[in-house]
């Protein structure tokens, strides 16, 4: 038994019967004194020792090991008022409690209380009931004002006509006892509830004030009057109406605050905005590959076209894909596809490929150690837009992943990945030329756009290098490690906890033949066999099985037919794939020459290309379209004057169509001389005789000299020619 203990005695029936703190023990006699802690004012009893001990071995006492009075507040919460009054008390007090054992003796005690008494003034009541909650509580803290016992906590007092003003009194009642206020009863709490819910509780988040003059006007009014042709509510004198800090405190103790969260913010907003926040995405997965995590963004920043860098493209869109467990980025896409199946596809690709190669391809050479996330997990958890279809469904069946997808609005639940942007642009984006600056330009403040300077190639080559500064060296502090993490120093790195997972957390990791990861995620797609190649979008393809088996020649004979192949949109101006029957297998398309202006271009910028072409072809087609009716009119002009002419030289000489078309060939040939004559060379300043035209030839009567040779053998082919 020590001094300070707390006894529970316990009855026959197992039923606490009071709580007693041992005072003092008699080191010489058989007693000890004890004080009950359930009585109020309760002073010191004496108990002998013997039977306190035969009772705790017979089962009747316990010895607590909680002292259930025991104050639980340290020193700086306590209010200075609160410290005054208790350190009053104290000093009254303070010299007989310590005055062991005499204190505890009832005759020699009221005369130490009396002493007191006449030194202080202090009435004796005051005295002893310090004495009694010192002894009860344990230490001096017992002396501070029990304030929290006041006005009955936790019951609701009963209001009755005649009940008085409760809490505060109004500035009126000062001057006028009927103006007092009002109480608030049952009544007044249900109109209270009608007004919440269909004046606050709404849509339109009205604040509560407003809430409660809606109140008044519409449920607490005494009727309408006509001003203005207008009904207007009207309100009792203010002394009659419960106040707004009346309505307020019993709308925070009575009313609900998650169903009015959602009520006014809506259950989309709240869960997003509101919700408790009590776990982490971490216990969701057990280790490496358990949940992968994929979202897309829209960068900050411009980028400029690779081909014609004075073209702004406009901003990226970056893929993560991300491992839950780890926080390792095991997939990356950078282009231009917008937030779609396309764009998804290829950071999934990506995702289950390995990363030497496509790092390779922008000019980065790592070790596969440094990036080795080539596998499937078990789940992945995206938006709605991109994994809902027929494509995620390929997905699943041949790769044999679960897909889940996170409620509308609801980009919380993928917070791992929606964090990994904010790091890439607080490390990479924010600092490079076109970054966007800031959402709304000052007038005459230079316009950021103007400033993009990377092309596509060059944003991809900074996203991996941001990514392995991630997987590599970012420290994640807010990072919760579990006891074996913590006694084998592992660092709360992504890939420390990547590589730490894999060797005690492994079998969530699966790979699967590249070959059938490509056709799962492959875009499909027709093409055309025609004459000049397998036609798609204008560009021309060829393969060995096609040549083989004489396609272009069938093509050209029998006509064009239809053939399913398969395509990486990244590398889509280079190869496609066809499709074999079994849908296993596929033949590589190579892009013709005539069509190398695409070769080694991006998808994205293929068909930015083609884009620019057609916008050209737009805009020239005006000035052709003028060419032409210039070309039109001038035809015309000249027809006409030719119909003129003609038709004046055929009514000045009558000849017959037989006779018109019999001599053509002599004529032809008589033209073509005078043709050559007039188009001879002449170096001297001797004009060139002009010579009659075929008309005037045949209305002179013209003969050709005898030194045309070849006229006159002519003439003894044909003498019956003109």
């Amino acid at each position: 038994m020590t001094v300070n203990a707390v006894l529970e005695w316990i009855d026959d029936q197992l039923q606490v019967r009071s709580l007693e703190r041992v005072l003092w023990i008699d080191p010489c006699n058989d007693r000890l004194i004890v004080i009950d802690l359930d009585k109020t004012g309760a002073l010191p009893v004496e108990r002998e020792m013997s039977q306190v001990n035969k009772a705790v071995t017979d089962g009747l006492v316990i010895k607590r090991s909680v002292d259930p009075y025991a104050k639980l507040i340290s020193e700086s919460q306590i209010k200075e008022k609160d410290k005054q009054t208790r350190d009053r008390w104290w000093s009254l007090i303070e010299s007989i409690v310590s005055d062991v054992p005499d204190i505890y003796d009832p005759r020699l005690r009221g005369a130490m209380v009396a002493q007191i008494v006449d030194k202080s003034g202090v009435s004796k009541k005051y005295v002893y009931r310090s004495l009694s909650r010192y002894w009860q509580g344990g230490n001096k803290n017992a002396l501070l004002p029990r304030y929290y016992n006041c006005g009955n906590p936790g019951q609701e007092k009963k209001v009755t006509e005649t009940s008085l003003k409760r809490g505060r009194k109004s500035r009126l009642g000062k001057f006028d006892p009927e103006k007092q206020g009002v109480n608030i009863d049952e009544d007044m709490k249900q109109l209270f509830r009608v007004g919440v819910r269909l004046y606050y509780n709404t849509k339109e988040r009205y604040p509560l004030r407003h809430c409660f003059k809606m109140i008044q006007e519409n449920h607490m009014n005494l009727g309408y009057a006509s001003v203005h042709g207008v009904n207007v509510p009207i309100l009792p004198p203010s002394h009659e109406l419960p106040t707004f800090g009346e309505f307020k405190y019993w709308y925070e103790k009575e009313f609900d605050l998650k169903a009015t969260l959602q009520a006014r913010e809506g259950v989309r907003r709240c869960h997003l905005q509101h919700r408790a926040v009590l776990g982490t995405s971490t216990e969701m997965s057990f280790g490496p590959g358990s949940i992968y995590q994929i979202d897309a963004t829209i960068a900050d920043v411009y980028l400029v076209n690779s081909m014609d860098r004075t073209q702004i493209i406009g901003r990226p869109i970056i893929y993560h894909v991300k491992d839950a467990f780890s926080r390792r980025i095991v997939g990356l896409y950078v282009g231009l596809e917008g937030p779609s199946w396309n764009g998804a596809k290829m950071a999934l690709a990506n995702t289950f490929t390995e990363k030497v190669s496509y790092c390779a391809e922008f000019g980065i050479h790592i070790n596969e150690e440094d990036w080795d996330s080539a596998y499937l997990p078990q789940a992945l958890l995206g938006d709605r837009g991109e994994l809902i279809g027929f494509n995620s469904d390929n997905v699943v069946e041949s790769l044999e992943m679960r897909i889940s997808n996170t409620p509308p609005y609801r980009c919380d639940w993928k917070g791992i990945v929606e964090q990994s942007f904010r790091i890439a642009n607080l490390k990479s984006i924010k600092w490079v030329p076109g970054a966007v600056k800031e959402r709304a330009l000052e007038r005459g403040e230079r316009d950021y756009r103007l400033d993009a300077t990377l092309d596509l190639h060059q944003f991809t080559r900074l996203m991996i290098y941001t990514v392995l500064n991630h997987n590599n060296s970012h420290w994640m502090e807010w990072y919760n490690r579990n006891e074996f993490m913590i006694q084998d120093h592992v660092n709360p790195v992504p890939d420390q906890l990547w590589n730490w997972g894999i060797q005690n957390r492994s079998g969530h990791l699966r790979e699967k033949p590249s070959e059938i990861i490509k056709l799962a995620l492959m875009e499909r797609d027709y093409a055309t066999v025609t004459p000049f190649g397998i036609r798609y979008k204008n560009r021309h393809y060829s393969c060995q099985k096609a040549i083989d088996e004489q396609w272009f020649e069938r093509a050209r004979n029998r006509g064009s037919w239809k053939v399913e192949f398969a395509f990486d949109s990244r590398n889509v101006a280079d190869t496609i794939n066809l499709i074999s029957k079994d849908g296993m297998s596929y033949e590589v398309c190579t892009l013709l020459e005539r069509d190398h202006k695409y070769l080694g271009k991006r998808h994205e910028e293929v068909l930015d290309i083609e884009e620019q072409e057609k916008l050209d072809l737009q805009l020239y087609q005006s000035n052709a379209a003028q060419s032409d009716a210039e070309l039109r009119a001038i035809r015309e002009s000249i027809v006409n004057e030719a119909k003129q002419q003609t038709e004046e030289a055929n009514e000045n000489v009558s000849l017959s169509n037989a006779q018109r078309t019999k001599g053509i060939r002599t004529n032809r040939t008589v033209s073509k001389e005078a043709e050559r004559r007039r188009e001879a060379w002449n170096l001297g300043d001797m004009k060139p005789p002009e010579e009659l035209s075929i008309v005037q030839k045949v209305q002179e009567g013209y003969k050709p000299s005898k030194q045309s040779s070849y006229l006159d053998m002519l003439k003894k082919q044909n003498p019956g020619g003109s």
